[in-house]
């Protein structure tokens, strides 16, 4: 399965895995900009991509920026659609207390190439009973039962 990749920008570097067993490939900016506190901006990687058939791109947060930084993606796992051809752009969003510096070259999100499953719409009267049912945010409390 392929991944083709456009370069739009000269300054723009073709993700790779950074590990043989790794799942996300590394989104670079070609931005040089300050990420103020509380604040959110647009990263360009300078690149765009042809999906595989029946796939999808997802962007996610790299867990050492979120840990370090907390720097993390907005709308986070971002979805690229198959037909979409267009530069990847990464929502980043600063939850810490200082400005953040992106710089060209640097790592700013992974992506990960997923299968997309698609269905028929069927609209009905009624949903079948489950144990859970309708519970949901935080219907099983916060401590784990052992």
């Amino acid at each position: 399965m392929n991944l083709k990749i456009l370069k739009l920008h000269e300054s723009a570097t073709i993700p790779k895995y950074e590990h043989p067993n790794d799942a996300g490939l590394d989104l670079i900016s070609i931005d040089e900009l300050e990420l103020p506190a509380g604040e959110s901006k647009l990263i360009h990687t300078g690149i765009s991509i042809q999906l595989p058939p029946g796939t999808e791109a997802q962007i996610r947060p790299r867990s050492g920026l979120a840990l370090k930084h907390q720097i993390t993606v907005l709308n986070t796992p971002g979805t690229i659609d198959e037909g979409y051809r267009g530069e990847i752009g990464v929502i980043l969003i600063n939850h810490g207390k200082e400005p953040f510096k992106i710089s060209k070259g640097m790592k700013i999100a992974q992506m990960v190439i997923a299968p997309v499953i698609r269905v028929e719409i069927e609209e009905v009267d009624s949903l079948s009973d489950t144990s859970r049912g309708t519970g949901g945010f935080g219907s099983t409390g916060i401590t784990a039962n052992k």
